[in-house]
């Protein structure tokens, strides 16, 4: 019997489209996860044996197992008893949202999305915009860090290439769990940054019962020795120099910690420069006085900027935004800062606890600062922020370039001379400052422009503090 059916036009979207999602989840994507498996597995093999630091068991847990654990955490559970009695609202209800946070705080880490696509991703793009180097890292010590240990990457926060770099420098060692902002909740993003093992953080949530599932994910994390890369910054650098630490992440990791147990933590300070910082106009913009602050919208800005390059790169006046360097400093054991002044944080009241932490962010962050690498750009910003509108000669500039290099050696300052020849790093950096129309000539001297003269002392502080707050003299 054939009989003519007729549904509305919006019906039909509404089918096809749900016949559609249910190919794609019970069918395609199933079939894609059977495929990507077994390179996986080639790829975690390979990787186990060249890393420094091996992968844990807990890093390659099924993403449901660890949701489970963390929304059935013991402490977590007592948090959702507290806020449903605080609130009113039914205990299903908050413990749908802890849920809710758990799913976008987990990571999902594939070893074949890391270490083929994110690696060469990573590699590709760095090498692509700068001169990459690795300028000292103290590999004894890290060599002599206790098989077992939990490794804690601690950075200064310059840009958000960092990641990038790090991700990317890090590769043949580790592989890096990233306490990533919101900044890359976004599709696609997303889903890429947690197949590499990341995960997000809501920077400044006042919401109690977040920062307590966040809290026991890290206790999770750290308990199981996966190697993670935070931030202590908490945000980007506005004026380029190293800003105060917070204490956040740091104190969820010091909480718990046990000096008894078998797993120790090895914190080891990173850090980070480079002679152009993708966003520093738009870092800058909060220093600048009301009426010069010119806030476009972030989209238009981004496509000019690569239409820009773009139109460089046909006319082949287009060069690399000079060199990204990065240092890895003296690892701190946390057992051992501990043992000195024999505290125990868990037996410490909150307050005491925090001093206990914030002692411990001083101390790592001044390590952070003691090797941040010296590059030629920082360098001469620092020499003609002393000449003030001074114009100099090229003699000139390069003389008080390398009367400032030695008073920074004489510091004990990590110094990065390109191809060891300080006269092409003099040439090098004044060039950059030169394109990007810092630094103007006038009939044979150079000086600064008054207009880009707060962007100047951007790159100038990302190495003020190495001698001191006054800038030399020379």
């Amino acid at each position: 019997m054939q009989q003519l059916v007729s549904l509305p036009l919006w019906l039909v979207v509404v089918l096809v489209a749900l016949a559609g999602w249910a190919v794609v989840s019970h069918l395609l994507l199933p079939i894609a996860r059977a495929i990507l498996a077994r390179p996986s597995r080639s790829v975690l093999a390979e990787a186990e044996r060249r890393l420094a630091i091996p992968i844990q068991p807990f890093k390659l847990t099924k993403r449901e197992v660890l949701l489970d654990r963390l929304a059935y955490d013991p402490l977590v559970m007592e948090a959702v008893d507290q806020e449903a009695r605080e609130t009113g609202a039914s205990r299903e209800a908050v413990a749908a949202r802890v849920r809710r946070y758990a799913q976008e705080i987990v990571p999902a880490f594939n070893a074949y999305v890391y270490f083929r696509l994110g690696y060469r991703l990573a590699r590709g793009v760095a090498r692509f915009l700068y001169r990459v180097r690795l300028g000292s890292s103290d590999e004894a010590a890290l060599k002599a860090i206790p098989a077992g240990s939990t490794v804690v990457f601690v950075m200064n926060h310059r840009s958000n290439m960092d990641y990038v770099l790090v991700a990317y420098l890090a590769a043949e060692r580790t592989a890096l769990s990233y306490a990533v902002g919101e900044w890359a909740r976004v599709w696609p993003l997303q889903q890429l940054i947690r197949s590499m093992g990341a995960f997000f953080v809501r920077r400044n949530s006042k919401d109690r019962l977040y920062r307590r599932v966040l809290e026991r994910y890290v206790h999770m994390a750290t308990e199981g020795g996966v190697t993670q890369a935070i931030f202590p910054e908490g945000g980007l650098s506005r004026d380029g120099a190293l800003r105060p630490p917070r204490l956040g992440l740091l104190d969820y990791i010091v909480r718990d910690f046990e000096p008894e147990r078998e797993r120790d933590v090895y914190f080891v300070p990173v850090a980070i420069n480079y002679d152009r910082v993708l966003e520093d106009r738009t870092l800058i913009l909060d220093l600048l006085p009301a009426e010069e602050r010119k806030r476009a919208p972030a989209v238009p800005t981004t496509l000019r900027f690569v239409a820009r390059n773009l139109a460089l790169m046909v006319k082949s006046e287009w060069h690399r935004f000079g060199y990204a360097c990065v240092n890895f400093g003296q690892p701190v054991s946390l057992r051992a800062c501990l043992a000195e002044r024999g505290e125990r944080p868990q037996a410490l009241d909150a307050e005491a606890r925090f001093a206990l932490t914030a002692r411990l962010a001083e101390r790592l962050m001044a390590e952070i600062g003691r090797v941040v690498p010296v590059l030629p750009v920082p360098l001469l910003a620092s020499v003609f922020e002393v000449a003030g509108g001074a114009g100099l000669s090229e003699l000139e500039v390069k003389a008080r370039f390398l009367a400032r290099l030695e008073q920074l050696r004489a510091a004990g300052a990590q110094v990065y001379i390109p191809r060891r020849d300080e006269d092409y790093a003099a040439e090098v950096g004044l060039r950059s400052l030169l394109l990007r129309h810092l630094v103007v000539e006038e009939e044979g001297l150079y000086r600064v422009r008054p207009e880009e003269r707060t962007l100047l002392t951007y790159y100038a502080n990302s190495i003020r503090h190495l001698t001191g707050s006054e800038a030399a003299a020379v």
